[in-house]
């Protein structure tokens, strides 16, 4: 099992973080690292973004988010998770991602929630057996085509 950690984005890694790279064959599934700090940048206060390193290597980026209003619809249905995950094409299938998934958890978990969600693309080629193995289950919802996918949290 890897020892990762996480680390903020700082000046001195953010020409890391923005040149991390999934495979190829991902890159239609998850946005850019840049695109995911560009909307870090306009949610302040709820987008947690986060680079995952094994010593000193980047391995990955997860960006959590808490406490977004879900919908138009329902403003009040406040909910957390995990927004983005990236992780280096050269680093997949080493518990990177599980992780990721687990450290958004306990950040939810401290700041009081129940639950976490998240959303996956469907399709064979999607992250749905990784996401389903870490427990998230399908609500039954859908958000911009994706599958909405909810782990309870222990308290």
């Amino acid at each position: 099992m890897p020892t990762p950690r996480l680390e903020k984005i700082t000046p001195a890694n953010l020409d890391a973080a923005c040149e991390l790279r999934i495979r190829p064959d991902q890159e239609h599934l998850v946005e850019p690292v840049a695109r995911s700090l560009a909307e870090a940048y306009v949610w302040p206060g709820v987008a947690w973004p986060r680079l995952v390193y094994d010593g000193d290597d980047l391995v990955g980026f997860l960006m959590g988010f808490f406490r977004i209003p879900w919908s138009e619809d329902t403003p009040t249905d406040l909910r957390s998770g995990l927004w983005r995950l990236n992780i280096a094409a050269d680093r997949q299938g080493r518990g990177y991602g599980r992780f990721a998934v687990r450290a958004v958890a306990e950040e939810a978990r401290r700041r009081g929630e129940r639950s976490i969600f998240t959303t996956w693309e469907p399709g064979q080629d999607g992250p749905e057996g990784f996401y389903l193995r870490l427990g998230f289950r399908p609500t039954g919802e859908r958000s911009g085509g994706q599958t909405v996918g909810e782990l309870p949290l222990v308290v």
